[in-house]
């Protein structure tokens, strides 16, 4: 074998060591960044996940009716879930009587058509008031001396991580005022939960007011951060009312 022929030997295994590390590194930052994903929605791999469902508000639904809307912000939540490598399970608004921290939990709707929403409104952001009801001044969602209403061009979702004691399984609540505003939450997690993670720690509270510009025209597409709503969620107003109920 003559120096040559060596020579294009030892660069080809040079080649095949160095592509070897960088194909190695690369898996490692990515299983990196998966744990680091599975730890903040308390998915690890082959665990369960609660997703909590709704039903539909409306003259004539029958008790768990699915929205149109909520059913796809369903889907992707079950597609997150999977993603990590857990299982959803299905369970209706009125059917999950359990505790906290055994299971992550995925509420979608507010705390009229989620009873579960309610509870945990109640006793994780207590500085939270969502009204429902018909006439002026419904459909609000209020917190501290802030008001997110439905407006002719916009409305509202309230995305929440509530951490559980004792290091438990947290508990994610995505409220919106209409379907299509769940729908809105629901993707702006999927497609944010990583920077989520990254200002807010794997086991932080948070609650934000995402806004939904226009969705008559955009439908949930068009999301942007209206207020980080946390210090004032978590602050319990003594003149508060109860979260879900009627407003005057």
């Amino acid at each position: 074998m003559n120096d040559n022929v060596l020579n294009v030997l030892l660069g080809l295994v040079a080649s095949a060591i160095s592509a070897g590390l960088g194909w190695l590194a690369q898996a490692l930052r990515r299983r990196r960044r998966v744990e680091r994903v599975r730890a903040f929605l308390g998915l690890p791999a082959g665990s369960e996940c609660l997703v909590v469902v709704p039903r539909s508000i409306g003259t004539g639904s029958h008790a768990h009716t699915v929205t149109r809307r909520d059913a796809y912000a369903l889907m992707w939540l079950a597609g997150l879930v999977e993603e990590c490598g857990a299982r959803p399970e299905l369970v209706a608004h009125d059917a999950a009587h359990r505790g906290l921290g055994a299971k992550t939990e995925l509420c979608l709707g507010g705390p009229v058509s989620n009873e579960r929403t309610a509870a945990h409104l109640a006793w994780g952001l207590p500085g939270v008031v969502i009204t429902s009801g018909p006439g002026p001044g419904s459909n609000v969602i209020v917190v501290g001396d802030q008001e997110f209403a439905v407006e002719p061009d916009r409305t509202h979702t309230l995305l929440a991580r509530i951490a559980t004691p004792d290091g438990g399984r947290p508990v994610f609540l995505i409220s919106g005022q209409t379907g299509t505003a769940n729908q809105a939450g629901v993707r702006y997690l999927v497609a944010h939960h990583r920077r989520l993670a990254r200002t807010y720690g794997r086991n932080g509270t948070f609650a934000l007011v995402l806004r939904v510009v226009n969705p008559e025209a955009y439908g949930p597409d068009m999301v942007e951060l209206a207020a980080d709503v946390t210090a004032e969620a978590l602050r319990r107003s003594p003149t508060a009312a109860p979260a879900g109920s009627t407003a005057p």
